[in-house]
């Protein structure tokens, strides 16, 4: 089984707070290719994720999953 990152519940957490990708851009000091890089699902470091934790006051959790690539298990059946 083949896993990939999913960022769908740092979307909720911004929803949750009423916040949007613009105030972690200005407000945390992570790259916009990093964030470019969320948006697209891609992985990125550790350390981009643990300031976003930090700003948002929330656990790893909160803010990335990882779930199985359905690419992946397409190409198995």
């Amino acid at each position: 089984m083949k896993l990939k990152t999913s960022y769908k519940p740092l979307k909720i957490q911004l929803v949750l707070k009423d916040m949007k990708m613009i105030d972690i851009r200005n407000n945390v000091d992570v790259s916009s290719s990093t964030l470019a890089k969320i948006n697209k699902g891609e992985p990125v470091s550790l350390l981009a994720i643990l300031k976003i934790c930090e700003y948002l006051n929330c656990g790893l959790h909160e803010v990335v999953e990882f779930v199985e690539d359905s690419d992946e298990t397409e190409t198995k059946l």
